[in-house]
């Protein structure tokens, strides 16, 4: 057996292949699948969790030989820390295991406050009179208020957080204010069409994929002290 060049001639002339491979670039390409919640959510963690996750294994390997332990002490919190929010923005968008029966509204923004993670000092809480005895019936409810919560809790910096919950003509609106929040970085996640590869806006798209799905509306302003209000606007069947 002899290693060597092919020289036989093509089979078909080179013409006649140039055009074959213009033909197929036109050819319509089969869509790409759409990727679901829960594979965008398994991407997110895996994405999200690889640098805490790397800096708590470093900081436990040295803190037997270290001198520096409150330093390392303090790292491990931030990171555990960061490992717990990113897994309530999970839980939130993923999605517990569907609640039977009715809650009143008042019961699922307590529940939400509480998954969030957000201190009672740094919330200011409005509840209208007549908003906190409207019947949920949608786990969604919940997922919604909970991520913005969380958001406001994981990006804020420790800022203020001001939550409006009112009643009007067949709507509920839910509010969220918070100074210094990045109103173009947040539009632009909210605008998203598909899921973030990471956790970076993953809530904010579970937020306005769950108000569409609900038949609900999103708006938002910017208060002459740069504070910016989310409102999430569900239908009060």
């Amino acid at each position: 057996m002899t290693l060597a060049a092919d020289t036989h001639p093509a089979t078909l002339p080179g013409l006649l292949t140039d055009l074959l491979r213009v033909v197929r670039s036109h050819l319509p390409r089969p869509a790409a699948e759409p990727v679901s919640t829960g594979d965008a959510l398994v991407r997110a963690l895996c994405h999200d969790m690889r640098s805490p996750l790397a800096a708590l294994e470093s900081v436990l390997e040295r803190l037997d030989d270290d001198d520096r332990r409150p330093e390392l002490l303090e790292l491990a919190r931030s990171q555990a820390q960061h490992l717990t929010s990113m897994l309530r923005t999970a839980d939130a968008t993923g999605g517990a295991p569907e609640r039977r029966g009715v809650r009143l509204l008042v019961d699922v923004v307590r529940a939400s406050v509480g998954s969030s993670g957000l201190p009672d000092s740094q919330l200011d809480l409005q509840l209208a009179a007549d908003a906190g005895d409207v019947e949920v019936a949608d786990a969604r409810v919940q997922r919604i208020l909970t991520n913005l919560l969380e958001n406001a809790h994981r990006h804020g910096g420790g800022r203020p957080v001001r939550l409006r919950v009112d009643r009007r003509e067949g709507w509920v609106d839910l509010a969220v204010t918070q100074p210094g929040v990045p109103a173009d970085q947040v539009l632009g996640h909210l605008n998203r069409t598909t899921p973030p590869v990471d956790l970076c806006g993953l809530g904010l798209w579970s937020v306005q994929r769950q108000t569409r799905e609900l038949g609900g509306r999103l708006a938002w302003s910017q208060d002459a002290d740069g504070a910016f209000t989310l409102v999430v606007r569900l239908p009060d069947r």
